[in-house]
C-alpha cells in the first residue's frame, strides 16, 4: 500500500503474504470492495478515496487525514470456508448471543427465589427442634 506520492506505508513483500477473509472486515472497506470477485493469480491495482479508507482521522504517522491509497496486489490463492470455519465464524457467536441472555434470566430467578424465601435464625431453628422433641 502507498500514498498517491507514492510513499510506501505497509508492504508484505518482506513477510507472509496477507491472509484476508472477505466479510469479515479485516482490511478497510475499499480494499475489501477492491477484492469481491478476484481470481488466484491475479495482479491488480486498486485506488481507494479517503473516506473508504481512514477518512478525516487517518492513521497517523503514516497515514494523513483524507488520504486516498493506492494498492497493488497480487492475489495467491483463495480458498472456501469449511463447514467447521463456518460453524465457528457464524453459528457460535449466534448461540453464545442466545446463552447470555437465558444464564442472566436464570441467575435472576434464582436470585428472586432465594430473596423471597423467609429467612429463619439459626437461634429460632434450635428452638423448633427443642419444642418437636419434647412433643
Amino acid at each position: 500500500g502507498k500514498l498517491l506520492n507514492g510513499q510506501v506505508f505497509d508492504t508484505s513483500l518482506s513477510r507472509d503474504p496477507l491472509v484476508v477473509e472477505l466479510g469479515r472486515k479485516t482490511v478497510i472497506p475499499g480494499l475489501e470492495q477492491g477484492l469481491l470477485g478476484v481470481c488466484a493469480g491475479q495482479k491488480l491495482k486498486v485506488t481507494i478515496p479517503p473516506h473508504m479508507a481512514y477518512g478525516k482521522r487517518g492513521f497517523p504517522p503514516s497515514i494523513p487525514s483524507d488520504a486516498a491509497l493506492e494498492f497493488e496486489v497480487d492475489v495467491v490463492t483463495l480458498s472456501k470456508q469449511t463447514p467447521w470455519q463456518r460453524v465457528v465464524n457464524n453459528v457460535i457467536p449466534l448461540v453464545c448471543l442466545a446463552l447470555v441472555p437465558g444464564l442472566l434470566c436464570l441467575i435472576g430467578v434464582y436470585l428472586y427465589t432465594k430473596s423471597s424465601t423467609p429467612k429463619v435464625s439459626k437461634k429460632k431453628l434450635k428452638e423448633e427442634k427443642k419444642k418437636s422433641k419434647k412433643k
